[in-house]
This record gives structure tokens, sequence and C-alpha cells, in this order.
């Protein structure tokens, strides 16, 4: 997505070294999940194309966080290493320019400071141009995730956005764990059902109680907010799936370790796939140029008119450098 947006950021690495945080190295926090087979992929007429073909996949036992980290989570990262995240940094134009064509001009320096994406409400029948409700705003990051000034503490306990697949690792480095493989994420969504829908069961998503924070109403014009949230929710506040995992659908997409590859099942059907870590090299036929990471779980943006990433099987991508305002991720511990 935010290689339409491509003059405005890159991947600038960061240059300190992040020690593993030996200390917090334990599962508080987290889940036990069982490893085992499953079908992974989908068999029905919501899949995209990229979803299929369903294939098996084994995957070894592994603990994973009950819930997404919290911005007093990520905020304890920052303050013991200093740690600045994409959207805090300044554009190197010198970088930058590595990656796009020989005569495209140097933009303005105010193109380059640091920013991030935020959503806004429009009124549009168009549901194919995404850019027409994401806008680039200066001095949006994790602390302040909707660009006006805002009490930190009164979103500790919500989901950090405006992290970068390069921040999410960096945390990931630090905390000593790391984040999901795509079959991991899709194995604890299902969470020991099969041919499910949702991770709660195929009932649909507007039948009985609330499940998770998604758009209600008209998506892009306008959020009822049934579930009362119009952005992010605080980490558990709907109920958990069958493995004890809270948020594995809805509120934000959460950063997958592996590359976005449209043809990678395909690649893998012909045998059972143990513990999958992801294609060597990304391919996105709708953006061939650029290399993406892989994202699960829908987010607070998602829709049963639009998206519907909340989906179990539901694939979807973006570059490491890219961060906005309804992306996170949460961590894995392996057993061994």
């Amino acid at each position: 997505m935010i290689r339409i947006f491509i003059l405005f950021f890159v991947i600038i690495s960061c240059k300190s070294s992040i020690e593993k945080n030996v200390s917090e190295l334990n599962t508080k926090g987290m889940v036990f999940i069982n490893g085992g087979e499953f079908l992974m992929g989908a068999d029905n007429e919501m899949a995209m194309r990229d979803e299929y073909p369903q294939h098996l996949v084994k995957v070894n036992s592994f603990w994973m966080d009950e819930s997404e980290v919290t911005v007093a989570d990520f905020k304890k990262f920052v303050d013991a290493t200093g740690y600045l995240t994409t959207a805090e940094r300044s554009i190197d134009w010198d970088d930058l320019k590595q990656y796009l064509p020989l005569d495209t001009p140097k933009p303005h320096d105010s193109l380059l400071a640091p920013s991030s994406l935020v959503f806004n409400e429009i009124i549009t029948d168009n549901l194919n141009d995404f850019s027409q409700w994401w806008s680039l705003k200066k001095n949006v990051n994790w602390k302040r995730p909707h660009g006006n000034d805002i009490d930190i503490n009164l979103i500790l306990n919500h989901p950090v956005t405006h992290v970068s697949w390069d921040d999410a690792v960096a945390y990931c480095k630090w905390i000593g764990k790391r984040l999901p493989t795509e079959a991991e994420f899709e194995y604890v969504s299902r969470a020991g059902k099969s041919n499910t829908l949702f991770t709660w069961g195929n009932e649909g998503v507007d039948e009985g109680k609330i499940k998770l924070n998604i758009w209600q109403g008209d998506f892009p014009s306008k959020n009822i907010v049934e579930d009362e949230y119009y952005y992010t929710s605080p980490v558990k506040s709907f109920e958990k799936n069958s493995y004890g995992l809270h948020d594995i659908s809805g509120n934000v997409w959460e950063w997958c370790s592996d590359w976005y590859h449209s043809e990678y099942y395909s690649m893998i059907s012909n045998q059972i796939a143990d513990n999958p870590k992801g294609p060597n090299k990304s391919y996105d036929p709708s953006d061939p140029y650029s290399s993406k990471k892989v994202m699960r779980g829908g987010s607070f943006l998602c829709n049963e008119s639009y998206c519907m990433g909340y989906r179990n099987s539901m694939r979807m991508k973006n570059t490491p450098d890219s961060s906005s305002q309804h992306v996170g991720f949460r961590t894995v511990l392996d057993i061994d």
C-alpha cells in the first residue's frame, strides 16, 4: 500500500545495537499453543486468489502473546533503547532514490519529514482506490497515533500502531522473541476448527453479540461504532478465541515474519508443509517491484462490504518500511 507514497517513505536501518532483554524472556502474558496439522488456505467463494489452493500444513508447538503488543509494552522498549521508529525518522533522499527511476525529481524537503499514514472518512463509490482514504501526516507515530496531542497514558493498553515490520522485528530482538509465521497465525486463528470462516466459527459477524473491533456502517464514509470504538480498542476488550487469544481478528493488522508471494501456496501444496517460513522472495502481481511482508487478522477498518480481513484465511501485505494507523503486531516464543 505505502509504495503509492514511495516518495515519502524509505527503509532506514537503525544503526544502534539493540540488546536482547533477557530479564523479560519469559512466557508471562503468553498462551501455550500445541502444534499440529491443519488445512491452510480457503475453499469458499469469499476467498481471494492468493488464498488458494488449500494445503496441509504442520506447525510445531510455541508460545504466543495472548494479545497484541501494547503501547505500554513498546514504550518500555523505547525507554530502554532510545529506538526511533520508521515514522519518527526523516527520509534520506540519497537512500530513497536508489529505489526509484533515475529521472525521479527530489520532492520538497517537507515531504521527507517524519510521517505516517492516517485514515480519513470520505464519501466514494470506488472501493478499489484506497489512496482516497489515506493521507500522510507529519509527526504521527506510535505516541501520537491520530496526529493530535494525546495523553499517552490514555492509550497504554491499546495495541501499538504506526510500527513498521522493521520496528516490530527490532522490538522482538530486544524482548528475545520473534514474529509469528503466516502459518502459525492462521493455525491459531482457526483454533482447532476446520473449514471455518472466522476464528469464532461460521456465524456471521453481524449475528449475535459483537465479536471484534471492525468498521460498522458504510465504509469508508460512516462508522456507526456499534462496538464502541472508532479506532483501536484496548486489548482484551472482546472475548478470546478457543485457544485463549484476544484480538486475533480485528483491532489491528498484525505483521508476520514471512515474505508475501501470491503463488506461495501453489509452491508448497504437493506435500505436507512442515513449519513453513514463507518464500525466499516476495512477489505481488499488483505491485511487482515492491518486496512485501505478510500481515494477518484484519483491523478496525475492515468491513463486510470491503476487505473482510478478519477471515481466517485472508492475506494482506505491505512493504517492511510501511507504518500506519491500523497495523501492529504480537510476538511468539519457540519451545526450544
